[in-house]
């Protein structure tokens, strides 16, 4: 299946299926709305058990995309989890996941802007595969991993490098400002994604190609992150994992190169569509 939802930040969401055209379909009907409780109740069985088809064509026109999930409890990120990622940061492949958060209030539309503070210098944009999880995982393994994800989707990890890697403290302080988590536009399940782990993914800054990889390099799978996690923490219906990204960040540029106001980026995975944002004042 995949899975939209359209409507105001602040206001009520369509949750939308598509149909085999790609055309959303509203399943209000079915389920009020995609999120972590919904989730949790069986949301996904009881969509698959229906025809999109059988559903009405939802009335999106002029409507803002929302992220295809409501906001998550948590948000999961893993760093340096690309071996090429690493090779351009000077940084040594980690032996195991290095796991860290962001706020769940970086959490926003795949095409809302990126906002700027007049305290940042080092903004930077990390194109990223985002798990979803759909029932609660802990202690589990790499063969059952699965069985616990939702689905995936497209996420732009920003960063304020300067915060992150200047300012002490954990990589949390860089990555936790408003809007710092575009998501979406669709949530893609498990059985209609294909190979997760060969997915080609991209970056544009201004039209300018910056990020180009591919889910291949990951250094850790999708698979073996999501039972490393439930190890240490109960993974619970909605949370969105972060899973690195590939080289092409601004930080690895020589000069370094750092997002402005004014400035437009677009992305894209492969399977899990395109997003756009625009830079602006805060």
């Amino acid at each position: 299946m995949k899975l939209m939802r359209y409507g105001d930040r602040d206001g009520r969401k369509i949750p939308c299926i598509l149909d085999a055209n790609n055309t959303p379909r509203d399943a209000s009907s079915i389920v009020g709305d995609f999120g972590p409780r919904s989730l949790a109740a069986g949301a996904l069985v009881k969509l698959a058990a229906v025809d999109p088809e059988s559903l009405p064509v939802a009335d999106i026109a002029g409507k803002r995309l929302a992220p295809p999930v409501a906001q998550p409890f948590n948000i999961w990120c893993v760093g340096l989890n690309y071996s090429d990622h690493a090779a351009e940061a000077g940084m040594a492949i980690p032996d195991e996941p290095i796991l860290f958060n962001k706020a769940s209030s970086t959490y926003c539309g795949p095409n809302d802007d990126i906002l700027f503070s007049p305290k940042m210098t080092k903004l930077d944009w990390e194109v990223e595969l985002g798990i979803v999880i759909g029932k609660p995982a802990l202690n589990i393994s790499k063969s059952e991993a699965m069985d616990h994800v939702a689905g995936f989707v497209l996420v732009n990890d920003l960063s304020e490098r300067a915060w992150q890697l200047e300012r002490s403290g954990q990589w949390v302080k860089g990555k936790s400002f408003p809007n710092f988590c575009p998501t979406g536009p669709v949530l893609v399940t498990p059985d209609e994604i294909g190979d997760v782990n060969a997915l080609d993914m991209w970056l544009d800054v201004n039209g300018k190609r910056m990020q180009s990889g591919n889910t291949g390099t990951m250094i850790f799978d999708a698979e073996t992150i999501v039972s490393y996690m439930s190890e240490f923490t109960r993974l619970e219906p909605g949370d969105l994992i972060c899973t690195g990204t590939p080289p092409g960040v601004g930080a690895g540029m020589k000069p370094q190169v750092w997002l402005q106001k004014g400035d437009k980026v677009s992305l894209g995975i492969s399977g899990l569509g395109e997003q756009s944002q625009t830079v602006v004042d805060l």
